[in-house]
C-alpha cells in the first residue's frame, strides 16, 4: 500500500520547501503540483493565449503532455518532452497559472495525472486542493499557512537574493489578491479539509515545520 501526505495552503506559505524536506527525510516522491500547473501556464503563454480566454485554454490544454520525472535526485518537469524547470518560476507564469488553474478542463487533465502518481508510489503532494479534491483519502493532511506579511517578506527576500528588483508592498498586494482568487474560485477553491491539521509557519523555522509534520505521520 502506498502512503500519501497532502499539504495545502496559500501562496508563499512554504509548502513546496517543506514538502521537499519531508520527501527527502522519508524517502517519498515529491509531486510538485504547482510546477505542473505552471508548466501548463507556460504552454498557454507560448501559444499566445491570455488568462481571460477560457475557451482557448480548454481547447489547448488537451495538447499539453506534462509529466514529472526524477533524474539524478532532481525533480524534472517535462512539457511535451522538454525540461522546463528553468522557465516556470517567473511572476508572469505564476499569475497565468493562478488564472488558468481555475479552468475545469485544465484541472481534470492534471488531477488525473497526480492521482495516478499517488497510486504507484509513496508521495508528498502540495497545492491548493490536495486534501479536499486530489487526494481526499490521503493518510495525513496538512493546511500550512502564514500571515500575508510574512509570506510577502519571504518572497521579497527570495527575489532580492536572485538580484531581482521588487517592491515589498506590491508583493503583499499580489499575495492578498491571489489568496482571494484561490479561495473564491468556483472549482476546487483553497480551503482547509475538515480532517487536516492546521500549521501556522509565521513564527516557525522550515525545519520545525517539517519535523512537526513528520511527527504527525508517526
Amino acid at each position: 500500500m502506498s502512503y500519501s501526505i497532502a499539504i495545502d495552503g496559500p501562496a508563499g506559505a512554504g509548502k513546496s520547501t517543506i514538502a521537499k524536506i519531508i520527501a527527502r527525510k522519508k524517502g517519498f516522491i515529491y509531486v510538485d503540483t504547482g510546477a505542473m500547473y505552471r508548466a501548463m501556464a507556460l504552454f498557454m503563454l507560448r501559444n499566445g493565449i491570455k488568462p481571460e480566454e477560457t475557451d482557448k485554454i480548454s481547447a489547448k490544454c488537451r495538447e499539453a503532455d506534462i509529466t514529472i520525472q526524477y533524474k539524478n535526485g532532481e525533480q524534472v518537469v517535462l512539457l511535451n518532452g522538454e525540461n522546463v524547470n528553468g522557465l516556470i518560476r517567473t511572476e508572469e507564469v505564476g499569475n497565468m497559472a493562478s488564472s488558468s488553474s481555475v479552468n475545469g478542463d485544465v484541472r481534470r487533465k492534471l488531477v488525473e495525472l497526480q492521482q495516478q502518481l499517488a497510486k504507484t508510489a509513496d508521495v508528498v503532494m502540495d497545492g491548493r486542493d490536495i486534501g479536499t479534491c486530489v487526494l481526499p483519502q490521503a493518510d495525513i493532511k496538512i493546511y500550512l499557512t502564514a500571515s500575508s506579511n510574512v509570506r510577502a517578506k519571504r518572497r521579497y527576500n527570495e527575489l532580492r537574493g536572485k538580484g531581482i528588483d521588487c517592491d515589498m508592498e506590491q508583493i503583499e498586494s499580489d499575495i492578498i489578491e491571489r489568496d482571494h482568487r484561490d479561495m473564491t474560485r468556483e472549482i476546487s477553491p483553497l480551503k482547509q479539509a475538515e480532517d487536516a491539521v492546521l500549521v501556522d509557519s509565521s513564527d516557525m523555522t522550515i525545519e520545525e515545520v517539517a519535523d512537526k509534520i513528520i511527527s504527525l505521520c508517526k
